[in-house]
């Protein structure tokens, strides 16, 4: 009755952002992501009949503010007659900073309590059921790049591309810290509500998505970067166009984007990607990380950086 797993956030480089039906979070769009190696979310779930609760600890400090969400996921994996769970959750990473920590502490959550309640469920339930929590988890189950489908009435998802099949590296610039002021679920579902690009948005993501699906099975990095990048700005231009507007960006992520057309008019081969939050991903080949990472270092208002190559999906741990 006792399980741990360990999952990786992952970086959407075809966004998703928009919700189809917001109760079972079925996307609006599609999206494209790769799954991280070294950041990662470890989470342990015990089942415990002798208590009346739920529990959950983020990194030894109790989190009760975050827990219904939790327990709800509990709920809709293992069904509302479940004995109560201890959960206990570290992060190697800004927590809710625009880093998809929500992506990997669900994706590794649905791991280990399937694990600990002795339930068999193949990737793709787990996946689902970690992407009606938060639907950016059900990528983290797999690893390399990894597609989550437009579907009309359920959640699709697979992985496209090993990790190792076409090495790359992501150096993230941190330049905040605390939790960022509007949560990504709020954000996005002002944006389909009152922003005028919205249904643009929706309209033009297949097209993104064929060029980057195309790109990836070419080993194409050129046109990845440019559609990434694209694609990005796009999803951020909702989030300004939302009334109130809803600005993640700081000094710092400016400085960092421009640290990134620095290197790339100097031939670097990297591009960068933002979420709901002010961090700045710059994703490059291998040859590059450490001019990258060493220029990032260098950009006002950079507080620290951290450096991944891609990696695998959730998985249990063979010890709790």
């Amino acid at each position: 009755m006792r399980a741990s797993a360990v999952a990786q956030p992952n970086i959407a480089l075809i966004k998703y952002w928009g919700k189809r039906d917001i109760v079972s979070n079925i996307p609006a769009v599609g999206s494209l992501s790769i799954t991280l190696a070294s950041l990662e979310t470890r989470m342990t779930v015990e089942f415990e009949k002798g208590i009346e609760s739920d529990s959950l600890s983020v990194n030894h400090e109790p989190a009760e503010r975050l827990l219904p969400r939790v327990s709800r996921c509990l709920d809709d994996l293992l069904g509302p007659g479940r004995a109560p769970a201890v959960i206990e959750s570290s992060c190697n990473f800004p927590i809710a900073a625009g880093l998809a920590s929500s992506a990997s502490s669900f994706a590794a959550l649905v791991v280990a309590a399937s694990q600990a309640a002795g339930l068999q469920a193949d990737t793709l339930s787990l996946a689902r059921s970690a992407g009606r929590a938060s639907g950016s988890a059900a990528r983290s189950l797999y690893g390399g790049f990894v597609e989550l489908q437009a579907s009309e009435s359920e959640i699709l998802v697979e992985s496209i591309l090993d990790a190792d099949a076409w090495p790359m590296e992501v150096v993230v610039a941190i330049n905040a810290k605390g939790e960022k002021p509007v949560s990504s679920g709020d954000a996005m579902n002002l944006s389909a509500k009152t922003s005028p690009f919205y249904s643009s948005w929706v309209e033009h993501q297949d097209q993104d998505l064929r060029v980057a699906r195309a790109a990836v099975a070419d080993r194409d990095f050129m046109t990845l970067a440019a559609i990434s990048e694209h694609n990005c700005l796009k999803m951020h231009s909702l989030m300004w166009t939302s009334r109130p507007s809803v600005v993640y960006w700081n000094k710092a992520t400016l400085a960092c984007m421009e640290t990134i057309r620095r290197l790339q008019n100097d031939g670097v081969p990297v591009f960068f990607t933002i979420d709901a939050g002010p961090q700045v991903k710059a994703v490059c080949l291998p040859a590059a990380a450490k001019q990258v990472r060493d220029a990032l270092r260098e950009t006002d208002g950079v507080l620290d950086t951290l450096q991944s190559s891609l990696g695998g999906g959730a998985h249990a741990l063979d010890k709790p």
